[in-house]
């Protein structure tokens, strides 16, 4: 099933809930829209988070869950995923996100080992959505909540007015 992995990792490295401002339509339509933008991308470590390796580019590589594995976040996939989207908004979506990379070295960039997270962003309410982050494998180089704070900070960077605020948990 498009959007839902069957082996999402049972341990779990970060959990957060945001209010969102938007519908949960438009905000799963908003959120292929930034990860499909991002993905590919090259960025500076400062941009992401505290660079953990300095004179460093950052490069994301974002998937959705397809049943028993991932595709890349290509045109395609972003179609497919904008229709099930609008044909009734998904309960949750699963990402992948391999992110890459590469010390800033002249006369060329040397790769640095990968990460790789997966994550789950479950719509629980009207205007809730909780991101569950599971880190597989890599060096960690950014944390979990840098890596969600990037994303959230992107996502509401696209807005006229913040779409998520975090909500701290009772």
């Amino acid at each position: 099933m498009l959007g839902l992995y069957e082996n999402f990792p049972e341990t779990i490295h970060l959990v957060e809930t945001y209010a969102s401002t938007l519908s949960r339509q438009k905000l799963q339509q908003k959120l292929v829209y930034v990860f499909q933008e991002l993905s590919g991308r090259t960025f500076s470590f400062e941009e992401i988070g505290n660079p953990a390796v300095p004179n460093c580019s950052v490069i994301f590589m974002f998937g959705i869950a397809d049943t028993d594995g991932f595709k890349f976040l290509n045109e395609a996939q972003a179609q497919r995923l904008h229709e099930a989207v609008s044909s009734g908004s998904l309960r949750a979506i699963d990402w992948f996100c391999g992110i890459r990379y590469y010390k800033n070295t002249q006369p060329k960039r040397t790769p640095l080992k990968f990460d790789y997270y997966v994550l789950r962003i479950v719509f629980t309410e009207r205007d809730t959505m909780q991101v569950q982050v599971s880190h597989e494998r890599g060096p960690r180089y950014i944390s979990p909540e840098d890596f969600v704070s990037f994303i959230v900070r992107t996502l509401n960077g696209k807005s006229k007015r913040n779409t998520l605020q975090r909500r701290s948990e009772d």
